[in-house]
């Protein structure tokens, strides 16, 4: 199975432990794009909602598309009340917008799935001139916090992370949108933190895409080991989060 449908797997989980964005990352988004009523906004991959609410709560005409069948389906339940919310379960990289255009296309760590090229130059097709490419992803630091916790994490994961398939993604070029007809980049940093118990630190573990490919037995000795390892120092893990915002437009002409 493709890494991008591996969430497909647990969308009760992923809705529940899957970190959210910064609140004045969304204000400085919302501002930039003068968002309201009278825009449309197309958010790709949307997963189960961790960037959708503060948009669709703008009034704007929302838009999703959504690869993973469940994920749509938790979308819909969560969503489906709203008359500016849609929805389509479909995947981006063939789905035929038509005559469909908008003002803002926004992704929560979910063009990073897309081959560059598709993503900016079909994004850049879909958008209106002068519209808005906004593309966020967390980095999350729980080192600076707890060096030997740290340590002692990544002594769990030298001995038992041994998925199935390599995870080979990352290095998707979020500058690069230039490249591709875009102008005026930005880059903005927000920062939080997360502090997380033992269990909640685990079910967030297991909601990474490469974790849940990791076979018998070396799974449940990852698990153990990562239980075991949080719970004999203090029960908690801290993450330092930087909540990156990448704003790009295509040009009025």
């Amino acid at each position: 199975m493709e890494f991008r449908k591996v969430f497909d797997l647990i969308p009760e989980q992923f809705d529940r432990y899957r970190p959210r964005y910064s609140q004045e990352l969304f204000d400085y988004l919302i501002q930039y794009t003068d968002l309201g009523p009278d825009k449309s906004v197309l958010e790709m991959g949307p997963g189960t909602g961790q960037a959708t609410d503060p948009i669709l709560q703008t009034g704007c005409d929302y838009n999703a598309i959504e690869l993973g069948e469940h994920l749509y389906a938790k979308m819909l339940e969560k969503y489906g009340g709203f008359s500016n919310f849609h929805i389509v379960n479909d995947d981006f990289i063939t789905h035929d917008f038509g005559q469909q255009r908008f003002d803002l296309i926004y992704s929560a760590a979910t063009i990073q799935w897309i081959p560059e090229d598709i993503a900016f130059s079909k994004t850049f097709e879909l958008l209106n001139p002068g519209g808005t490419l906004a593309m966020m992803l967390t980095v999350g630091d729980y080192k600076s916090p707890n060096e030997a916790l740290y340590a002692k994490i990544q002594n769990i994961y030298d001995l038992y992370f041994k998925p199935d398939t390599p995870y080979t993604h990352g290095k998707f070029r979020y500058d690069s949108a230039p490249e591709y007809g875009y102008v005026d980049l930005e880059r903005h940093d927000f920062h939080g933190r997360r502090v997380m118990g033992t269990d909640e630190y685990i079910a967030f573990c297991g909601t990474h895409c490469d974790h849940l490919v990791i076979p018998e037995p070396y799974k449940t000795l990852f698990f153990d080991g990562l239980r075991t390892v949080v719970e004999e120092n203090g029960g908690e893990v801290v993450f330092d989060d930087t909540y990156v915002l990448y704003l790009t437009r295509k040009p009025v002409n």
